[in-house]
Formats: structure tokens, C-alpha cells, sequence
């Protein structure tokens, strides 16, 4: 009888461990090289912060724009490489989240996150004095991206969300008040518990594009993301949204994410969507060109 007993702790400390790992695999991008080879730009006043760091590269030509180029969850700057590289003649600002890719958390350790990397990100523009700078993000970096453009404070020339829904937990196919509750719940396990710390720090290790990341840090961002609907503020949008989407080979799941992303982003106006493919999460690693064309297009 003992034996077909069940073991209520292991099955829970199971269940914890395959929800970490589903909801983590929407968001948690590839491992890529350290950026290397493209120029700086020009020296410009000191930005120091607890929470990010941003690099400038390139120089601005004549028609030459101010971008932000924010990457998602536990990725680094060196994700833009192909596309500053490829796409010459603006000032790319590259954002590198403490906490991430190598970066000591910092003061992101404890508390929340999304809001505070918001207002640092805001506080960079005012310091750098970018005018209607274009603001590009990747998943985690294409919610920041929206918050930004939705403050008073910051008037951005436009917005590029790159593979990104509005309700974060949708990129999951759950929602905000189901998958958002469910994360909230694994983060205080994962951080409130010494069992739960010990098995997040392993998994972080078992996954190859997070083991340079914090683990707390990746907790509270999965949560935060799992409970942020930004669908009932996209009409606030003043500023034009362009949104690039990775789709399947296979046209029948293709038109499917097609209409999916039409239907999250109905709201915003004005808007421009184009599908990336065949592409993974990683649009702008699986498809280097055609990602360039689309950015081409957005800083024109």
C-alpha cells in the first residue's frame, strides 16, 4: 500500500518544475556571441544606473534616427548584432538589463521589475535628450517597449514590437488572470523557499541561454510578464506601432498567427504588422534579412 501511495510534495515540486520550464520557453531567447566589430558612437554625458546599461553605436547620416534597441528576457545587446551591422547610418542605443546575459542584478534583485526598467529607460532618454527616438524590443523588451511609449514623459517617433503580445501571458495561450496567478504562485515558491531557490538556480543551469542570467531576476520577470495586459491601453498609443511576428512554416499555422497577432493588436492606430518566416522566437537571428527589411522600413 505505501508504495501506491502518492507523494503530494514530489508531485507538486514536479508540477512547479515542468510550469517553470513551459512558461520560461516563451520568452527566454538563444544564446548568441558577444557584440564585436561595429564602432561606438559619440561620447555623450555619463548614464549611471542600477538597473540597466546602455551602449551607443554607429553614427546618425543625414536621414539617420536615435534607436533603442531593448532585448528580451535573460538576452543581452548582442542579440542586435546582424541588425546594426547590417543597417548603417543611425545611433543604436543597446540596452543591457541588469541581471541578464552576464549582468549583475543589481538593484533588480529584489522587488518588481517591469515598472522600475521602465522609468530608467525614461530617465535615459531625458539624460541623453533623444528626440523621438524609435524604440525597438524584443519580447520582454517589446512590453517595456509599449510601457514606454504609453508614458507622458516620453515621446517616442515610433515602436517596434518584435514578437510580443500585448497580454503576455497569451504568448503562452493562457491569460492574465489564469497564467498570471499560477506565476505569481511559482515565484514565491521559487524565491520564498530555500527548496525553491536551490531547483531554480538548477534549472537555470540546465537551460543553455539562462545560465548567465539571475534566477531571481528570471523568476519575477516571467511573473510579471504572466500578470501584464497591456491590450486595454494600446488605443493611448500616440506614436505608430510597427509589430513583427514569427510564423511556421506551414501555412495553415501561419494564417493562425497571422490572426492572432491582428486580433491583440486591433486596438492600435496607427499599426503595421509583418510576418517573419519561417522563424522561431529569434526572428531577428533566424532571418537576418528579412528582420533588417522590416527595421528598414520602421526608421524610414
Amino acid at each position: 500500500m505505501k508504495n501506491n501511495q502518492r507523494d503530494p510534495d514530489g508531485a507538486a515540486a514536479i508540477h512547479r518544475r515542468t510550469m517553470l520550464r513551459w512558461t520560461a520557453a516563451g520568452f527566454i531567447a538563444l544564446p548568441f556571441p558577444a557584440p564585436s566589430g561595429f564602432a561606438a558612437g559619440p561620447a555623450g554625458p555619463a548614464f549611471v544606473s542600477e538597473r540597466l546599461s546602455v551602449a551607443p553605436r554607429g553614427s546618425r547620416g543625414p536621414a539617420g534616427r536615435d534607436v533603442l534597441l531593448i532585448a528580451g528576457l535573460a538576452s543581452g545587446p548582442s542579440i542586435w548584432l546582424p541588425l546594426v551591422q547590417s543597417v548603417a547610418g543611425h545611433r543604436y542605443h543597446l540596452v543591457h538589463i541588469a541581471g541578464f546575459a552576464g549582468k549583475a542584478a543589481g538593484a533588480n534583485a529584489k522587488g518588481e521589475l517591469l515598472a522600475p526598467l521602465t522609468n530608467e529607460l525614461a530617465r535615459y532618454i531625458r539624460h541623453q535628450r533623444l528626440n523621438a527616438p524609435m524604440i525597438i524590443g524584443h519580447s520582454m523588451g517589446g512590453a517595456l517597449a509599449m510601457m514606454l511609449a504609453l508614458r507622458t514623459d516620453v515621446k517616442p517617433g515610433g515602436v517596434m514590437v518584435v514578437d510580443m503580445l500585448p497580454e503576455g501571458a497569451g504568448m503562452l495561450g493562457g491569460t492574465r488572470d489564469g497564467l498570471g496567478y499560477l506565476a505569481e504562485q511559482l515565484n514565491g515558491y521559487f524565491t520564498g523557499t530555500r527548496a525553491g531557490r536551490q531547483l531554480l538556480a538548477q534549472m537555470v543551469r540546465d537551460t543553455p541561454s539562462a545560465r548567465d542570467s539571475d534566477p531571481q531576476v528570471i523568476a519575477q520577470a516571467l511573473t510579471e510578464l504572466a500578470r501584464t495586459d497591456l491590450t486595454p491601453r494600446l488605443g493611448a498609443l500616440t506614436c505608430p506601432l510597427s509589430v513583427v511576428y514569427a510564423v511556421s512554416s506551414d501555412a495553415r499555422l501561419a494564417a493562425e498567427q497571422r490572426r492572432r497577432y491582428e486580433r491583440a493588436y486591433a486596438a492600435a492606430r496607427p499599426r503595421h504588422l509583418s510576418a517573419v518566416g519561417p522563424a522561431g522566437h529569434m526572428v531577428m537571428l533566424d532571418q537576418p534579412r528579412q528582420f533588417s527589411g522590416a527595421v528598414q522600413t520602421f526608421l524610414r
